[in-house]
C-alpha cells in the first residue's frame, strides 16, 4: 500500500494540508452542457493555480491528458451512466483499472449511487476496483450520492454520514460527498473516517459565493478539500471561478 499511500498524498497541497480536484468528467453522463466545450482551456488554465487533481473520463484522458499539468494528478473516472438512461442514477463501470492506468491515471474514481435498486451492483464495482486498484499502487476516490426511489431528500445529514462511512468502510481512498448542511454530523462522520473526505459541489448554484460559503463551512466541519465541477466549468470565467475556490480552500499565498 506504500504506492497508493505516495500517489495519494500527492493530491494534497503541502502548505495547507487540503485539496482541490476539478471534475471534468460531466460530457459522458450529460452531454453538451454549457462550459463543457472549453475544457482543454480549461485544462490549461488548471496547471497555474494551487489544484491537486483534475478527473477526466477515459477517452479524454488519452487524448488530452498529456496537456494536464504534470504536478497535478490525473484522475480517471471509471464510472459511467447518462441522464437519458432508466435508471437516471445508474452507473456502471466502463473503465478497467488497467485501462485507466495506460491511460495515464495517478488515481481512479468510482461512483456510487445508494438507496436504490442497483445498490448492490455499485457496491460490488466499488470493491472489484478497491482490489485491482490497491495492487497497482493506485489510489481510489469513491464519490457517493443518495439518490434513488428509496431516497426522499439527498442531503438528509445521516444519509451523508452513512455515505461517508460507506466509503470508509468498504476500502476507499478518499471519499467525496455532497455537503449535508449539518457541522455537526458532518464533522463527526468525516472525524470518524478513516480516509479523507472531500466535499462536492454539486448542481450550478446561482452564483458562485453561495458555492464558496457552503464549500467553507464544510471545511470548517472537517473536510479535508473540495471536489468540484458545474460551479467552475461553468462560470463566466472558470479561471476565475477555479481560483477563488483555491484561495478558500488553501488561504491566500
Amino acid at each position: 500500500m506504500i504506492g497508493t499511500t505516495r500517489r495519494r498524498s500527492r493530491l494534497f497541497d503541502p502548505s495547507s494540508g487540503r485539496s482541490v480536484i476539478l471534475s471534468l468528467d460531466h460530457g459522458a453522463s450529460d452531454g453538451m452542457i454549457a462550459g463543457i466545450e472549453n475544457i482543454q482551456d480549461i485544462l490549461s488554465a488548471v496547471g497555474k493555480t494551487r489544484t491537486q487533481g483534475v478527473v477526466l473520463n477515459k477517452g479524454l484522458a488519452r487524448a488530452w491528458g498529456a496537456d494536464v499539468d504534470q504536478r497535478l494528478g490525473l484522475m480517471v473516472q471509471l464510472s459511467g451512466g447518462t441522464k437519458h438512461g432508466l435508471p437516471t442514477y445508474n452507473k456502471s463501470l466502463v473503465c478497467s483499472v488497467p485501462e485507466a492506468l495506460r491511460a495515464g491515471a495517478d488515481a481512479v474514481c468510482v461512483h456510487v449511487n445508494l438507496g436504490n435498486d442497483l445498490e448492490d451492483r455499485m457496491l460490488g464495482d466499488l470493491g472489484v476496483v478497491t482490489d485491482e486498484a490497491h495492487q497497482l499502487g493506485l489510489p481510489v476516490m469513491a464519490v457517493i450520492y443518495a439518490r434513488g426511489g428509496q431516497i426522499v431528500n439527498e442531503l438528509d445529514p445521516s444519509l451523508i454520514s452513512h455515505s461517508i462511512r460507506l466509503g470508509g468502510e468498504l476500502g476507499a481512498d478518499l471519499v467525496a460527498v455532497p455537503y449535508s448542511g449539518n457541522k455537526k454530523s458532518f464533522g463527526l462522520a468525516a472525524r470518524s473516517c478513516p480516509v479523507p473526505v472531500l466535499v462536492t459541489g454539486g448542481p450550478r448554484k446561482a452564483d458562485l459565493t453561495s458555492c464558496l460559503k457552503d464549500m467553507e463551512e464544510a471545511l470548517d466541519a472537517g473536510a479535508a478539500g473540495v471536489c468540484v465541477g458545474r460551479n467552475v466549468f461553468q462560470h463566466t470565467d472558470p479561471a476565475e471561478a477555479l481560483s477563488r475556490v483555491v484561495e478558500r480552500v488553501h488561504g491566500k499565498v
